[in-house]
């Protein structure tokens, strides 16, 4: 069986189409296609054919999974679970996972650093909440501790900046209206109670 072309597609241009005695047999990336290293006019046994069909399918997928990471930073939990909903083999997860470590797409260290990061710059909550939030996207024990940190002064200006934010709302005028909410946010009752007396 013979490769009568390749050609890239016109909605999808990372990726090409082959085709195989005249009609289209399957499709592979850019990457794919260049460690492949097929080319027009080449001989194909049936079993080879069959062999780039499920390497097509498998591709595809990868190629779906780079675009679910670059949406946003995700966790090597999230990505398992999301190939997990696209049924793909354990052996193909674990292959999907290495070439995004990788790459440097896979870093649950850094995704806990930025994670904690920007939430206490663009939304400060309390250590506590933090570790919580991090525990359900499976990250490590140890790479939250890391990324959280057990500086008590983070925790008090978070707290402050929380408050500062809130005091702002009428409803939070209300000292104990503060104080619950605040509670919720996982913050410590000593440290509530110190924080709302050193600010009026």
């Amino acid at each position: 069986m013979k490769i009568t072309g390749i050609k890239q597609q016109v909605r999808r241009g990372e990726r090409y189409s082959i085709f195989v005695e005249g009609e289209y047999a399957f499709s592979l990336s850019e990457t794919a296609l260049l460690d492949s290293k097929l080319a027009s006019g080449q001989e194909l046994s049936q079993q080879e054919v069959s062999d780039y069909k499920k390497l097509s399918v498998d591709d595809k997928l990868y190629a779906q999974t780079l675009r679910y990471v670059a949406m946003r930073p995700r966790t090597k939990w999230e990505i398992s679970v999301y190939l997990d909903r696209k049924k793909a083999s354990p052996p193909l997860v674990e292959e999907i996972l290495n070439k995004l470590s990788n790459i440097g797409l896979i870093d649950d260290k850094k995704y806990a650093q930025a994670f904690v990061n920007d939430r206490r710059l663009l939304r400060p909550t309390s250590r506590r909440k933090l570790i919580m939030e991090l525990r359900k996207k499976h990250v490590a024990t140890d790479l939250i501790e890391e990324a959280v940190g057990t500086e008590r002064e983070d925790e008090q200006a978070s707290l402050g900046a929380v408050i500062e934010t809130k005091r702002r709302q009428a409803k939070y005028q209300d000292d104990l209206k503060l104080m619950q909410y605040l509670a919720r946010q996982g913050f410590n009752y000593g440290d509530i109670k110190d924080a709302i007396k050193n600010q009026d």
